[in-house]
């Protein structure tokens, strides 16, 4: 159940390196209350998808399901009549989403790679696309969790502070069960347009923002827009336009990172599918995204995304040499506390950087000096500069959230540096 830490040092991008001792692989949910109760730092590590130390801890736990009778339980569980599903906390989406077609359901949306732990994402806010689609966390039912003290809490949509504990940021506990509501499962084609005008979008961005179930812009700041992504659902209405605002549709399959082999994407050209293989860019047996890269991402008010939007091209020279791909999203208002969507409609920024962490910080310093003042909230599992009291402005429930927190976690268990200087500060 414990070893040593090494082969497991470092995150999915190998920027950041795990000051961890022990790592632990329970098998139920007594071993990880067990481990929790004893540990002076402890944390549950995902599918180490995040860039930075949100996870560090001296102990770290891996609820990863494995083959055999290794690992924690998947323990699936579909309820078709009240509309859910229920798991152990360490399933990846595309360990679950498979399953779910079979029994005729479906989630409402999902990120754009299948590779993520359903817990990891819930709790950081990470959301997918589509200007009605709420992010992933606001699928969430229910949570079980491990407390500091090895207790069990359980929280329902409904409940006292249920909003706050969803995005967690890992701070509450270790999420040992997590229940999603489910749809009927519908399928997605997935159209691309190519050479999108800038002085077009940007008279435009609602509209095409909303111009499918999900949609996505991709740019390296050229002279056009590179690619517009629509995803859209066949038991819709709308039909797929031969161009969008005059682009064309491509003609052949692309990759979101301009010039790489797009064999790893989901299917493209208007090809209907399956809800699971349309709405993220990736698929789940690749390589996702450019695999060597960092990532930042950044959330504000929809209103202010055209403005947002020219703020960022007038960056586009420092940005450019840097850059991979920035990908323009929408999602839908919640009213979880720590989410990045809560209380607005929200247009996320989000930018796949080359290797080169310095020179990214860098250009974060100027880019969250442009992007801020329109209250641009940072991805939370993703690269940025901004600190706990710059962060505390921009989210109404943050004082109950750190009450949350004090309460809960009374003995700073799952407190880490990263918390600290991020999100909670030292008052």
């Amino acid at each position: 159940m414990t070893e040593t830490a090494r082969p497991l040092a470092t995150n999915w991008a190998g920027n950041h390196t795990y000051p961890v001792e022990r790592l632990h692989r329970p098998t139920s949910v007594e071993q990880l209350q067990e481990v929790v109760a004893g540990a002076r730092s402890v944390r549950v590590l995902g599918s180490r998808h995040s860039f930075t130390g949100i996870a560090d801890a001296a102990d770290l736990v891996s609820l990863e399901v494995m083959h055999g009778d290794s690992g924690f339980p998947a323990a699936v569980t579909v309820d078709p009549d009240g509309r859910t599903v229920s798991f152990g906390g360490g399933l990846k989406y595309g360990e679950l989403v498979e399953r779910l077609h079979d029994d005729g359901l479906a989630l409402h949306n999902l990120a754009s790679l299948p590779h993520i732990s359903v817990a990891g994402a819930v709790a950081t806010a990470t959301h997918g696309s589509g200007v009605a689609n709420g992010n992933l966390a606001t699928a969430v039912a229910a949570l079980e969790m491990v407390t500091s003290d090895g207790g069990i809490v359980r929280t329902r949509r409904g409940d006292p502070d249920f909003d706050g504990m969803v995005v967690g940021l890992g701070a509450l506990g270790a999420v040992t069960r997590v229940t999603l509501d489910v749809e009927p499962a519908y399928e997605v084609r997935q159209d691309v347009f190519e050479g999108l005008p800038w002085d077009v979008l940007l008279e435009n961005l609602d509209g095409v923002l909303s111009s499918g179930y999900s949609v996505s812009v991709f740019t390296v700041l050229r002279e056009t827009v590179d690619l517009v992504w629509v995803k859209s659902r066949t038991d819709g209405a709308r039909d797929v336009p031969d161009e969008l605002f005059g682009a064309p549709a491509a003609t052949v399959d692309r990759h979101p990172v301009i010039g790489l082999d797009p064999t790893p994407c989901t299917p493209q050209l208007g090809r209907p599918g399956p809800w699971y293989d349309r709405l993220p860019h990736f698929r789940m047996g690749f390589t996702p995204s450019a695999g060597e890269e960092l990532q930042s991402e950044y959330l504000l008010p929809r209103r202010h995304g055209a403005a947002a939007v020219e703020a960022l091209l007038g960056l586009a020279d420092r940005i450019r040499p840097l850059l991979l791909t920035c990908e323009i999203r929408a999602v839908a208002a919640d009213r979880l506390w720590m989410s990045t969507s809560c209380g607005e409609d929200s247009v996320a920024l989000h930018f796949t950087w080359a290797p080169a962490q310095a020179e990214v910080e860098s250009v974060l310093a100027a880019l969250e000096a442009a992007l801020l003042p329109f209250g641009a909230r940072p991805h939370w599992g993703k690269l940025f500069l901004a600190d706990a009291v710059e962060i505390a402005g921009l989210y109404p429930r943050h004082a109950d959230f750190a009450r949350l927190v004090e309460r809960m976690d009374p003995r700073g268990a799952f407190r880490n540096p990263w918390l600290t200087a991020r999100v909670l500060g030292t008052g």
